[in-house]
């Protein structure tokens, strides 16, 4: 048992201790560490009067540890690997990243957002290369090194990280939203045609917020269904309809004054942006460095999005 008087725990002891364990032998483990074996055993003494009890046998053939001796080999262990793994993180940390990394993301995110992001990050770092996979379907992990997911993602083994967040506008052409009129409320969208997102999983039906009137529940009448966002897009540019499309996409249609958002003081629903990784401990250079310049290429967003919304104001 450990006392308040005794000097703090020498953890390269510890390390001598584990490869005695392991190589079941004070001379071989010696030869392992570059050492005599007489530092070897004198160490490990020391860890034993440390600890006050007997941590190894020794035996005519070979040493093997006590009970005592096991229970710590297995703490031990935990200790070295993360060790060893936190000077690795380090060691990452300052690395330039190298070789090739491979991004999936949804294909109206990574257009509007990831592919600049990419670009910029292959300027700042000329050794590696990025792959974009753009699909709405969803991509296996293990194929790529991050992953970009837009919305509500549902439960995950993988590790996920939240790099940002996304609004969703009912928006159409200022011609469009004339016909609207003032003072409409969302029972009156019916008066528009909408423009549907097959891909969603209830592409007609929205659920509209008022700080003051509260929930309501729409069926919109669809007069285009797309399976794709960006076609959703286009086709209320030129005048389809109405759709509900994700900020990123339609912010500079807004401040340029393409379109318009419809009932702007009902708002619909928030989502997040998120990365997932592969489940590894420690991430490359390659990957935390993508994964930071999204997080600042989101936080650059919001920020002009909010200047956009002031002037507009």
């Amino acid at each position: 048992m450990r006392t308040a008087s005794r000097e703090p725990l020498n953890l390269n002891r510890l390390a001598y201790f584990a490869y005695v364990v392991e190589a079941g032998s004070f001379t071989r483990a010696a030869e392992r560490l570059g050492i005599t074996k007489a530092v070897v055993s004198q160490q490990v003494a020391r860890l034993e009067r440390e600890v006050g009890t007997t941590l190894l046998v020794r035996t005519t053939r070979k040493v093997v540890p006590t009970e005592a001796g096991r229970a710590l080999h297995a703490r031990c262990m935990v200790i070295l690997r993360e060790s060893s793994e936190a000077f690795d993180e380090l060691a990452q940390g300052v690395a330039e990243p190298r070789g090739k990394l491979r991004v999936t993301a949804p294909f109206d995110y990574g257009t509007s957002v990831v592919a600049p992001v990419a670009t910029e990050f292959t300027r700042t770092y000329p050794h590696c290369d990025v792959e974009l996979m753009l699909s709405d379907r969803l991509v296996d992990l293990q194929t790529v090194d991050l992953a970009i997911r837009v919305g509500w993602p549902r439960d995950s083994s993988h590790v996920m990280r939240r790099i940002g967040t996304m609004e969703q506008y009912l928006v159409c052409t200022p011609k469009m939203a004339m016909l609207l009129g003032r003072g409409s409320e969302p029972e009156d969208l019916g008066l528009l045609p909408f423009v549907a997102n097959s891909s969603l999983p209830d592409p007609n039906v929205w659920r509209f917020t008022h700080p003051e009137h509260g929930r309501r529940t729409v069926r919109m009448r669809a007069r285009i269904t797309v399976d794709a966002t960006p076609a959703a897009h286009v086709a209320v540019l030129t005048g389809a309809g109405t759709s509900v499309l994700p900020d990123y996409l339609v912010s500079a249609d807004l401040a340029a004054g393409r379109l318009v958002r419809v009932l702007p003081e009902w708002k619909l629903r928030s989502g997040g942006i998120h990365a997932l990784f592969p489940p590894t401990r420690f991430r490359s250079p390659k990957v935390s460095r993508f994964f930071e310049s999204m997080s600042r290429a989101e936080t650059e967003r919001h920020a002009k999005a909010r200047a956009e919304q002031m002037a507009v104001r």
